[in-house]
């Protein structure tokens, strides 16, 4: 099963669909994700990109809400603080403070840029 996602005039992602395989092969047997993208335009009109659950290709799975960056060719989940920072090789969103190592249970305080502990 292939996963195409649909993207809006600002790339960013409105849904993703499964396509089966054998839609995508081309007249050698092998897949092509331009026939992947003709069939879900055929299908459901708009504009679309494929992604891989395994992440073999555009970094990350896409999902509601992410962004595909052209420059990058990649899917980009949304920033979920403003101090986060861009990681180029995983194209993921890492805080400025690194979580700490240990097994507690933090969570991101962005007034501080800092990780919490949480006592439970």
């Amino acid at each position: 099963m292939a996963h195409f996602a649909e993207l809006n005039e600002s790339n960013e992602v409105l849904r993703v669909v499964v396509v089966a395989n054998p839609e995508l092969i081309d007249e050698n047997g092998d897949e092509q994700e331009s026939i992947g993208v003709a069939f879900c335009t055929q299908l459901f009109g708009g504009t679309w990109k494929q992604t891989s659950y395994n992440n073999n290709m555009r970094k990350n799975f896409a999902g509601i809400g992410f962004t595909y960056d052209v420059d990058r060719d990649a899917f980009i989940p949304p920033q979920p603080y403003s101090s986060w920072i861009l990681s180029e090789s995983t194209c993921q969103w890492e805080p400025p403070t690194p979580r700490p190592a240990d097994t507690g249970m933090y969570v991101w305080n962005e007034e501080t840029t800092s990780w919490d502990e949480v006592n439970v």
